[in-house]
């Protein structure tokens, strides 16, 4: 149908879950929401599925009707759907798996981010010589022209530690992923001063789970978690063997909140985990 979104991001199909879980909440079906607001039902399943997008009068017309008070999720919900933001990540529109773009989107709009890793630095901490190392081990191998294009990409993202108004942003690391050499010492030593220069701002926390520890092996959810305008809005990224998958069920949510609570309660605190950072770049 004309007019129909052909690829919605992932901020827009998040809109349309939740709307749908408001009305799965109320007990309405989609023929009785959009007797209510007086649409067709095909109206309700294209904003639900995303495919078209919903005024704010629309919106709080059918917050109203599925009941919903809770005044702080709304009015995200309404800033979500009339936002007209056309983001540094568009560039990389069709040039850069879909997911990449919403990776970017996901943290420009973050209240809060979290990291946890085990076998990597993080993205938003890695230095451009070791992200160029890391995508060159990809297989299938990437063409240099791509290779390039995704190293920019993530140098880019950066920008919400960099900027005027940055991110809150706090990450976990196991000694491991500091330990391994990716693209060789000189890049290895240069990723390891990177770490050291963004922690050293105020708003950029890194605690590292050393290799000492025990009973550890039950904790092991690598994760990027996003957090939202409310907590009912946050987000969890996890990369698996079949791609990428955003998490945003509450259940789910409660439990990463929690698998991060604890992680960050094993790991070293900011200070000790300097100065283990500071050992291994004497180290190589």
């Amino acid at each position: 149908m004309a007019g129909l979104r052909r690829e919605p991001t992932a901020r827009q199909m998040r809109l349309g879950a939740e709307l749908r879980r408001l009305r799965d909440a109320a007990g309405l079906t989609g023929r009785e929401a959009a007797a209510l607001l007086g649409v067709s039902s095909a109206q309700i399943n294209q904003i639900e599925s995303a495919l078209t997008g919903v005024s704010e009068k629309r919106l709080r017309r059918l917050a109203a009707n599925y009941a919903c008070s809770d005044e702080g999720l709304i009015n995200a919900l309404v800033a979500m759907a009339t936002d007209r933001t056309r983001g540094w990540w568009e560039e990389y529109r069709e040039r850069l798996p879909t997911p990449f773009l919403d990776l970017s989107e996901l943290e420009y709009h973050a209240a809060f981010r979290w990291d946890v890793d085990f076998l990597h630095i993080p993205g938003l901490l890695q230095a451009e010589d070791y992200a160029r190392a890391i995508f060159s081990c990809r297989v299938p191998e990437l063409p240099e022209d791509e290779l390039e294009l995704r190293v920019r990409h993530r140098m880019q993202r950066r920008i919400i530690l960099e900027s005027a108004q940055p991110t809150p942003y706090e990450a976990v690391v196991h000694e491991a992923a500091l330990r391994i050499k990716v693209g060789g010492r000189a890049a290895s030593r240069g990723q390891l001063a990177r770490i050291l220069e963004l922690s050293d701002s105020d708003h950029v926390t890194v605690r590292v789970i050393p290799f000492e520890l025990d009973d550890f092996a039950d904790i092991t959810a690598a994760m990027v978690y996003a957090g939202g305008a409310v907590p009912k809005l946050d987000t969890v990224v996890r990369d698996g063997p079949h791609g990428t998958v955003f998490i945003d069920s509450e259940a789910q949510l409660g439990v990463f909140r929690t698998l991060f609570r604890r992680v960050e309660g094993v790991a070293l605190d900011p200070k000790r985990s300097r100065d283990l950072i500071h050992r291994l770049a004497k180290e190589l």
